[in-house]
């Protein structure tokens, strides 16, 4: 049997366990012509032929796999549109033949050249989460509807290697500091993938008095991560939100689906909630933001949906005429900007018209910062 060659994300050892469900030594090897298509925004790099012959891609390969490790790795390779071919690399001073995963890729960040240890740094943790959750899928999922969802499944990744990351750092001065085996999970199942997900658990968690709960069934709304940036003009003591039609209240059978809001939007891979907040601020209401300042991050509802959201206030000069009409076309977007005097807001706030936890939240931070940022 052919040795596997891998290239880009592979050779990212978590990444790597990740897909064969098990720790692996593999052995640095190198490709000839060939290159890695590292899209600048993109997690998971490609592998094309070069017809100039002059690159080489620097990789790892693994020996001696099991029919359950190639079924994984064909699984894997194939939620993203990649594979297999015969290979010819060198393993230090040794040619042999090998097995390795191309294309599509995406377009090149620079003539094809990448920073795999930027990369590393990137988008590592996220791809590592998101691995864990396609391999979840082996002979349960499609690798075509895996395929399909790759976006949302990566955004989701980053939200748990997010958290994950937080972990260490979350406070516990009243609630249980949760310790190993304090939760245990016996099976998932996913009965609804799509843009959103719905997960269900069986589980048991260890009680207030020491035991363990008898085995319950959970069902919790999977989507990633998300910012909300609500603008204001200190000078003019006003801010900007924004207007648009949401799916959420029709479902609940609101006659009244528009809602006003501060800007939002999920988190791309890779993506601070900074950085998502000033793009989501230019593309929904054609903003350049300054100062952010950090009012909460929380889960608005956690007895059943996996969001967390990083919410702020950003400065921002607001004259008169700045709201508009705006939206990402691709996403159907069509969102109408208001701008309006902070008295004006909590007037709508009291009335009922504003309804969305984010700025209602948001808007009670500023109204006891208000006079701070005023000065």
């Amino acid at each position: 049997m052919s040795p596997l060659f891998f290239h880009g994300a592979l050779c990212h050892p978590p990444v790597l366990a990740a897909v064969i469900g098990h720790r692996a030594r593999p052995m640095r090897a190198s490709l000839s012509g060939h290159l890695v298509l590292w899209g600048q925004d993109d997690a998971f790099p490609g592998l094309v032929c070069d017809d100039t012959l002059i690159h080489e891609v620097e990789g790892v390969v693994l020996r001696d796999l099991t029919e359950a490790d190639l079924n994984r790795i064909d699984y894997f390779h194939r939620c993203f549109g990649q594979t297999p071919a015969e290979v010819t690399i060198c393993d230090g001073a040794q040619k042999l033949t090998a097995i390795a995963y191309f294309g599509p890729g995406t377009q090149p960040a620079q003539a094809g050249h990448g920073d795999f240890a930027m990369w590393q740094a990137r988008f590592g943790d996220t791809l590592t989460a998101t691995t864990k959750a396609i391999m979840q899928g082996l002979g349960q999922v499609a690798p075509n509807v895996q395929k399909d969802r790759l976006a949302s499944l990566l955004v989701r990744g980053a939200s748990r290697a997010r958290a994950e990351k937080a972990a260490g750092d979350a406070p516990s001065t009243v609630r249980r500091f949760a310790q190993i085996g304090d939760v245990a999970v016996s099976a998932i199942a996913t009965p609804y993938a799509n843009f959103f997900a719905v997960e269900e658990y069986d589980l048991t968690f260890r009680r207030f008095d020491g035991t363990d709960s008898t085995a319950i069934s959970r069902a919790a709304f999977v989507s990633g991560d998300a910012v909300t940036v609500l603008p204001y003009d200190p000078i003019r003591d006003r801010v900007l939100l924004v207007e648009q039609f949401r799916t959420g209240p029709l479902a609940r059978g609101d006659r009244q689906p528009w809602q006003l809001e501060a800007i939002a939007g999920r988190i791309d891979p890779g993506e601070s909630p900074e950085a998502a907040a000033r793009r989501e601020a230019s593309e929904e209401a054609g903003l350049t933001l300054g100062a952010l300042m950090a009012v909460a991050q929380y889960y608005p509802s956690p007895g059943a949906f996996s969001e967390f959201i990083f919410s702020y206030v950003a400065l921002a000069d607001l004259p008169d005429g700045v709201s508009g009409v705006f939206g990402v076309a691709e996403e159907a977007e069509d969102i109408r900007g208001h701008l309006m005097e902070f008295d004006r807001l909590m007037s709508l706030i009291t009335q009922g018209e504003v309804a969305n936890a984010p700025l209602i939240l948001t808007a009670l931070w500023l109204q006891r910062e208000r006079a701070r940022l005023r000065s």
